[in-house]
């Protein structure tokens, strides 16, 4: 039976309240069925995936998305290891990159960054399902197909996208993209995939140009063939796309704000600029994280707000749209790195990296309603319904 644990006082908040039933080992039908919605935070630097109900807010639990770490170190050949080690010199600790849920509430997927691979525990039982390793030493954004059945994971250093099959861990194809392959995004109405890429964050802004291809890959969803490309100056960082498929709101590297972007002219049609912080303003693009000055984009339900986390100034900004006025600049907490529209499309759930916390945001004020703590630097954050047959203990 598989307890959702919580790790340290430091890391995760203790479950306190709406703590699911312990459910029997064969699961019922009925069972499998009860499903809630809950917002799922993987936890970057501790290797763990917090779950809180996305209504009320309420942390359910935790789980360990590592068990076997020292097992996996222990397997790597000496290239291998060597790649490890040079990703974690430039970016730290990252064990949870993405997470995703299975439809029916009881499967996490998770894309291990510095571990280069990509698991599938079974929530019932607490028992790894498959592992999938990826192409180079980093396995980056993943994407869940709206059918359930494929994952797609950014193979960083390998400049690729890899398909993976949700039920097995077997690779079903790649496609190609720019350096760094970073986010996958399925469009609103699923008919397209788009993949992100930002270029090779190590080196500096003064030779961005050596960085490689930055640019939007478009891919059709069912064959994974390139449909066509984008390129840009600066790598894109997160991204919303509208119901149409024709605008996209993007943040781009070293862009303290983000563009609007005519997927059917291909060319950027606004630049908005936000802000700068005091502490945001004494930093020099190189120190900025992975390049990014702002990561965080979400669109409100009704696509009438966006909602943007501004990393280096501390702050998450409500826009308007289609106007694009600034609205409020609500100050949230330490790195904001992460923002994700509620299930009820009303909230912004924005990550604080350096705080350990998610906090709520109101569309309509900007107004922050609630923090929870989570885990050791909380990046990705995922909508899923989590079943009852998934057993959570204080």
């Amino acid at each position: 039976m598989l307890a959702l644990r919580r790790g340290r006082p430091a890391i995760v908040l203790a479950t306190v309240a709406l703590v699911l039933a312990i459910a029997p080992s064969a699961p019922s039908a009925a069972a499998s069925a009860a499903l809630r919605d809950v917002l799922i935070v993987g936890n970057a630097g501790g290797g763990t995936v917090t779950f809180i109900d996305g209504r009320s807010f309420a942390v359910i639990g935790s789980f360990n998305a590592i068990p076997d770490l020292q097992q996996r170190l222990a397997a790597m050949n000496p290239i291998e290891r060597a790649g490890y080690e040079i990703v974690r010199a430039e970016l730290g600790d990252k064990f949870v990159d993405d997470a995703f849920l299975s439809a029916d509430g009881t499967v996490l997927f998770v894309s291990r960054a510095n571990l280069a691979d990509v698991v599938a525990f079974d929530l019932t039982t607490g028992a790894q399902r498959w592992r999938f390793k990826v192409e180079g030493f980093h396995a980056d954004h993943m994407a869940l197909s709206p059918d359930g059945s494929r994952l797609i994971v950014s193979a960083t250093t390998a400049q690729k996208a890899q398909v993976v099959n949700a039920a097995t861990g077997a690779l079903v194809t790649t496609f190609a993209t720019g350096a760094y392959p970073h986010a996958n995004d399925y469009s609103p109405d699923g008919t397209l995939l788009y993949n992100s890429s930002i270029g090779v964050t190590s080196i500096p802004k003064l030779l961005e140009f050596l960085k490689g291809p930055r640019q939007l890959t478009v891919v059709d969803p069912v064959t994974f063939r390139v449909r066509r490309t984008y390129q840009f100056a600066h790598g894109i960082r997160p991204a919303v796309f509208t119901a149409d498929n024709t605008i996209m709101y993007a943040q781009l590297s070293y862009l303290n704000g983000f563009v609007e972007y005519d997927l059917r002219a291909g060319r950027i049609t606004r630049t908005i600029t936000l802000p700068y912080a005091a502490g945001g303003a004494t930093l020099r693009p190189d120190d900025y994280p992975g390049n990014s000055a702002h990561h965080g984009m979400a669109m409100s339900g009704d696509g009438a707000r966006l909602c943007v986390a501004g990393t280096i100034d501390d702050y998450a900004a409500i826009i308007a749209r289609p106007s694009l006025a600034t609205e409020r600049i609500t100050p949230v907490g330490h790195i904001p790195y992460w923002t994700l529209t509620s299930v009820d499309g009303n909230h912004c759930f924005v990550s604080l990296s350096g705080d350990d916390a998610v906090v709520v945001l109101s569309y309509q004020t900007g107004q922050v309603l609630a923090r929870v703590g989570v885990g050791d630097f909380p990046q990705r954050e995922r909508l899923g319904q989590l079943s009852s047959a998934a057993v959570a203990v204080a």
